[in-house]
Parts: C-alpha cells; sequence; structure tokens
C-alpha cells in the first residue's frame, strides 16, 4: 500500500464548465486550490464507494438463508434473558 504521504502527480483535462461549476459550489477554504479541491473530492469519493460497499454486502448478508437462521437459533436462546430488566 502507498503511504499516505506519497504524492503522485497526474495530468488530466476537464471540461472548462466543470472545473468553473467546481470551483462555484466549493467550500471557500478550497476555492482558490484546485488541487486541494480535487483530492477532497477523491477523498468523498473513495468514503462513499466503501460505505455502498458495505452497505451491499450487509444487504446480501441479512438475505443470506443461512445467516438468518442462524440469527433466528440465537434469538431463541435470548428469549430467556428478556425479563431480566437488563
Amino acid at each position: 500500500m502507498v503511504s499516505p504521504k506519497t504524492s503522485i502527480r497526474r495530468s488530466v483535462a476537464l471540461p472548462a464548465f466543470l472545473v468553473q461549476q467546481a470551483m462555484e459550489v466549493a467550500d471557500p477554504e478550497l476555492r482558490g486550490n484546485f488541487n486541494r479541491l480535487v483530492r477532497r473530492l477523491l477523498e468523498d469519493y473513495v468514503e462513499r464507494k466503501r460505505a455502498r460497499e458495505f452497505e451491499d454486502q450487509m444487504r446480501a448478508m441479512a438475505s443470506d438463508q443461512d445467516i438468518q437462521r442462524e440469527i433466528s437459533e440465537m434469538n431463541v436462546g435470548f428469549e430467556s434473558t428478556e425479563g431480566d430488566g437488563l
């Protein structure tokens, strides 16, 4: 894995209107630094993508018959403790 302190330079071609729109809606501290804006957007993208993947995995687990059966069995075991007030 690459260290968070390592920088990689990339050259990209973006439509001017897209850059202008991004700068217009950027947080004030990012408007004057396009590099930081792109970095923040990429960080947000990675975070959202990982969150969606996690949610997809949880949905898959929730619909898995073996997991549902195991949870039902666990719930039966916990039923005896429901009235203990804890």
